[in-house]
């Protein structure tokens, strides 16, 4: 470590906690009953594992109501029969979601879709219909989820709507009749099927194509319009009502650089009242007039970004969430009648006082002309100039990075770390022309774009250009794998978190469940079957000879997505190659690390890792007991 990083470091806030910023949120996903009597959100029991919890409306008498012993609940929702909540769990983390009720008054459990190796998806709700539910499963073919309608009392369940064109997608009229379906085409586009009458046979009546984006969100009350996202004929996914008696499409919300981004639909008359564009930040569009004074009201209760996260069915409370860069997100219940509002809590009420980093936006030209958009963040307490860097790559890769608190982002910049993120070309959000200019550019324009922000970093002073890490998961862990075969004397180190290293191999082995878009991956990636020199040009593992830094792998052994091979092919190669790698395998974990004790064994890992090569502070290792750790 330099004299001139070893006194930057000594200019740094406090240490913070990794168990303070990587363990579950106190409390997240709150959500109101229909009726506005009860308040429910998620939060950790005694083992640290998210259970669902409840409270009186107006006062907090907080009692858990769930008491899963080994996974958290990763959603839940409340029927509209206001005594049972419906929550989904991945009960053997394998990817295979099951359906539970529970009764808030008995506490009485009810596994609604028992079967083994079904993955099982909620489909709709509706206040008319408050005892029934319907849900997707693919028992018949692992490739297609039917339509069932489940019995809230009885749990009988019974096939309603067979999936014969390839949905993966499918919605409910308010009569509770699944009338739209959104379905793959053999290139890779989509269509929205409908039904004009339940019981007449489907009728294609819109196509995307495999560069278009395209989706339903809902019926009108009547039926008669649909609610539709789309940006055919357009730059950008835009609002627009569709007719479905004429055919005829009418915008209601778009914008010419920004896809939409999130909807507002009002509880029981079904239209959309804003939409949300998000551009280096969220910002809302009111389209109903009514609500106006409340979204103005809203915006002068605290800093930051706000949602809505609910509301009852009367539409009188809503719960709206804060998020901030630099702290936690705080939540509020809003009066409609009185325009006053209440706080209830952060979710992480153990940062409220904290110094925390700010994350700027930023832009930059890449190298054939793109404007590349994303966010820096630097440490609290020393000037940004020369420091060590990690680039931070997003998933997906078809999701973007966004503005607000990030754990992993804080404790690398508590640690003394630039922090770069970069929404690079096949991002969404910024319009059909930015997200095609990704097609079959894995490992190539979008790594260049990756590295044109490095050195972009790197011109404004801020990083130190000896000292640049990459790290990140799924798709950004391919591209940590990329970065240190394609381009090796950028980077210092690597961190990949289930990232696959053969798209031969990634492509081999896409999970049943997902086959009706593998054409997509096909257009988008590479076609398997024709293209095969292609994908192996842009596969890591054929590469590990022009390694030069140190690398540490971290893989989950039930990832349905990216299999455990993906990543022992390449620790395999790398030693015999002599290169430095380190490889530590979850058994109990899928794609990405839930259990709190697993999350805390790996950054502890990740510190002591980036601290060896990049010169970091680092916490010493604490007790993370109950991790599943192997290191081989």
């Amino acid at each position: 470590m330099s004299n001139n990083l070893r006194l930057s470091l000594a200019n740094l806030p406090p240490l913070i906690k990794r168990e303070t910023l990587f363990a579950n949120p106190d409390k997240l996903n709150l959500q109101i009953s229909p009726d506005g009597k009860y308040i429910t959100y998620m939060a950790p029991d005694k083992n640290n594992l998210l259970q669902v919890w409840i409270r009186n409306i107006d006062k907090p008498n907080d009692q858990i109501l769930t008491t899963n012993k080994k996974y958290c609940i990763r959603s839940y929702l409340w029927s509209y029969n206001y005594e049972q909540i419906i929550y989904s769990q991945d009960v053997n983390n394998n990817g295979n979601f099951q359906i539970f009720a529970l009764n808030i008054k008995t506490r009485k459990i009810t596994n609604l879709t028992p079967k083994k190796n079904v993955q099982a998806r909620i489909i709709a709700l509706d206040r008319k219909f408050p005892y029934q539910l319907l849900v997707g499963l693919n028992i018949r073919d692992k490739r297609k989820h039917d339509v069932y309608q489940v019995n809230l009392k009885t749990g009988k369940t019974t096939l309603r709507v067979k999936n014969t064109g390839n949905f993966i997608h499918t919605i409910a009229d308010a009569e509770f009749k699944v009338r739209a379906a959104i379905g793959m085409t053999p290139d890779g586009g989509s269509t929205l099927s409908i039904k004009d009458n339940y019981q007449k046979p489907w009728k294609v009546i819109r196509s995307w194509g495999p560069d278009e984006s395209g989706t339903a969100l809902g019926f009108s009350e009547n039926g008669k319009v649909l609610y539709i996202l789309g940006n055919h004929n357009a730059e950008t996914i835009r609002l627009s009502a569709l007719n479905l008696k004429t055919r005829k499409e009418s915008i209601i919300a778009q914008n010419l650089q920004y896809d939409v981004n999130a909807t507002f639909i009002h509880p029981t008359k079904r239209y959309v009242q804003a939409v949300g564009f998000y551009k280096d930040k969220l910002q809302w569009q009111v389209l109903d007039k009514s609500i106006t004074a409340d979204f103005q009201a809203l915006s002068k209760i605290h800093g930051g970004e706000f949602r809505i996260l609910d509301r009852d069915l009367a539409d009188k409370i809503w719960l709206v969430a804060y998020n901030a860069d630099n702290g936690p997100t705080h939540y509020y219940k809003y009066n409609r009648v009185t325009k006053k509002s209440q706080r209830l809590f952060s979710n992480k009420p153990a940062l409220e006082n904290v110094k925390l980093a700010q994350m700027q936006p930023i832009s930059y030209r890449s190298r054939d002309g793109l404007r590349i958009r994303g966010y820096l963040t630097t440490p609290v307490g020393i000037s940004p100039n020369k420091l060590p860097t990690v680039l931070l790559v997003h998933g997906g890769p078809w999701i973007r990075d966004t503005w607000g608190y990030n754990p992993m982002v804080q404790w690398l910049a508590n640690r003394g770390y630039a922090v770069l993120q970069i929404n690079f070309r096949g991002s969404t959000g910024y319009g059909k022309k930015f997200l095609n200019a990704g097609n079959r550019e894995w490992g190539r324009k979008m790594h260049e774009d990756l590295i044109d922000g490095v050195n972009w970093t790197i011109l404004q002073g801020i990083a130190d250009p000896k000292k640049v890490a990459i790290m990140g998961g799924s798709y950004g862990g391919y591209a940590t794998l990329v970065g240190l075969t394609f381009t090796p004397n950028v980077f210092a180190a690597g961190v990949d978190m289930v990232g696959p290293s053969n798209l031969l191999t990634l492509m081999e082995s896409i999970p049943a469940e997902w086959n009706m878009v593998k054409a997509r991956f096909y257009y988008r990636v590479g076609n398997l079957e024709k293209e095969a020199d292609l994908l192996k040009s842009r596969s890591p593992l054929f590469f590990v000879n022009r390694i030069q830094a140190p690398l540490l792998i971290a893989q989950g052994a039930k990832d349905p997505r990216v299999k455990q091979v993906e990543s022992e092919q390449i620790v395999v190669a790398m030693r015999n190659a002599n290169k430095n790698v380190e490889y530590i395998l979850y058994p109990d974990e899928g794609h990405g690390f839930t259990r709190p004790q697993n999350r805390l064994h790996f950054y502890a890992k990740v510190e002591e890792f980036l601290g060896k090569y990049l010169g970091g502070r680092i916490e010493p290792m604490t007790n993370t007991s109950g991790h599943s750790g192997i290191i081989k």
